[in-house]
């Protein structure tokens, strides 16, 4: 089970609490990640990542065992503690301004 943190904003959307546990297969990559949670959440398509791109939406982090995964191959595989649910995938709200 892959576990998935999501920021509060997302989280009122789900109507989940702050953790999710996602079922999926190896390989482990963010894609997969996304992909099953807008398929068990319809809610979060869009909200995420882009409608017609799938790129991430600006304001929004990914982080894996404390790493910024934002700007990484969506393939990419994800770090063992990820796949094997030590760690859960962070996704967090950015914050802007000055």
């Amino acid at each position: 089970m892959i576990r998935v943190e999501l920021p509060h904003h997302l989280r009122t959307l789900t109507q989940s609490g702050p953790e999710l546990m996602l079922e999926i297969d190896a390989p482990v990559t963010l894609r997969r990640i996304l992909d099953v949670l807008e398929e068990q959440y319809p809610v979060l398509r869009g909200t995420i990542r882009d409608h017609d791109t799938l790129k991430r939406r600006p304001f929004l982090r990914f982080f894996a065992c404390q790493e910024d995964w934002s700007h990484a191959s969506p393939d990419e595989l994800l770090p063992e503690a990820i796949a094997t649910g030590r760690e859960p995938l962070l996704v967090v709200g950015a914050i802007a301004g000055g």
